[in-house]
C-alpha cells in the first residue's frame, strides 16, 4: 500500500475492519479495471464478523471505479430491517450475499459478477470448465452449478437456493447468469476470480476455433488442481502487487 493509504489507515482507525475495507474497496476497482463490472450491478462482499452474518458490501448503485473503503456499507444478514433503510443495498445484492453470508460457512468473501468470458461459458448447455490448459485445470471437478435461472435474485428463497447448491464448493457457474465465488480472503477470491475469467477465455475461444479440444485426462486435471491449491502464497502476492499498482494509478480507494 502507498504510504498515502497507509496513513490514512492508520489515522482513521487502527483495527482489522478498516483493513478488510481497504481490501475489498480494492477490489471492486480491480475489477473494474478488467472491465469485470457491469455498468452500476453486481456486488462484491467480506464478513467482518466470527459467524459471517456481519459483513461489509458495496453501496447500492455505485460504480466500482469509484468506491472507497469508507463508503462500503456494514450490514448483518439477520437483520430484518435492512432493506426499510434509507441506505438499503440492492435488494438482489441482498438476497444473495446476505443469505450466504448466513449460511456458507465458507463464504468469507462473496465475488458475483457477469465478467464477458465467465458469463459466454455460463450460457452453453453444457458450461463445464473443461480441462484443456492448466488455467482450465484449475478448477476441475471444483465447481458448483447452477442450472434453473428463474429471473432476478430477489428473495430470500432464492439466496437460499443458491447457497445450498454451492455446498463446500467456493465456485459456482450459474447458468444464464455469471459466475459466484467465495474464499476465506478478499486475496484468495480475487485470484480465483482472475484465474476463472482467463481460463473461461481460453476455453471459449478454444470453441470458437471449431477444433476438436484436446482435454486432459482425470488424473493429470485432478494433479494440476492440486498442485494449484498447494501454492497459496502466489494468491497473497499477486493481490499485494495488484494493490501496489493501484496504489500508483489512483490510492483513493482506500479512503
Amino acid at each position: 500500500m502507498s504510504n498515502l493509504a497507509t496513513l490514512k489507515t492508520a489515522r482513521i482507525v487502527e483495527t482489522d475492519e478498516w483493513q478488510l475495507r481497504v481490501d475489498l474497496a480494492a477490489a471492486f476497482r480491480l475489477a473494474a479495471m478488467f472491465d469485470w463490472h457491469e455498468a452500476v450491478a453486481n456486488h462484491l462482499s467480506l464478513a467482518v464478523s466470527a459467524d459471517g452474518k456481519k459483513f461489509l458490501m458495496n453501496p447500492r448503485w455505485k460504480h466500482f471505479s469509484r468506491i472507497k473503503a469508507s463508503e462500503l456499507l456494514l450490514l448483518d444478514s439477520s437483520d430484518k430491517e435492512t432493506m426499510n433503510r434509507p441506505d438499503a443495498p440492492d435488494l438482489t445484492a441482498w438476497c444473495i450475499h446476505g443469505r450466504m453470508h448466513a449460511n456458507v460457512p465458507q463464504a468469507r468473501c462473496i465475488i458475483h459478477l457477469h465478467p464477458t468470458y465467465s458469463t459466454a461459458l455460463a450460457s452453453l448447455t453444457n458450461p463445464d470448465m473443461l480441462p484443456i490448459d492448466q488455467n482450465t485445470a484449475r478448477f476441475y471437478n471444483r465447481i458448483a452449478f447452477d442450472m434453473d435461472y428463474g429471473g432476478m435474485a430477489n428473495s430470500d428463497a432464492e439466496g437460499d437456493r443458491l447457497g445450498s447448491l454451492l455446498g463446500n464448493k467456493q465456485i459456482m457457474m450459474m447458468g444464464n447468469h455469471g459466475v459466484l465465488i467465495c474464499a476465506s480472503t478478499v486475496a484468495e477470491a480475487f485470484d480465483l476470480t482472475y484465474y476463472f475469467e482467463r481460463a473461461a477465455r481460453n476455453l471459449m475461444l478454444a470453441y470458437a476455433s471449431g477444433q476438436p479440444l484436446h482435454v486432459m485426462s482425470a488424473q493429470v486435471a485432478e494433479k494440476t488442481a492440486q498442485e494449484w491449491e498447494s501454492d497459496r502464497d502466489q494468491f497473497q502476492a499477486h493481490f499485494a502487487e495488484m494493490k501496489a499498482i493501484l496504489d500508483e494509478k489512483d490510492p483513493s480507494y482506500a479512503d
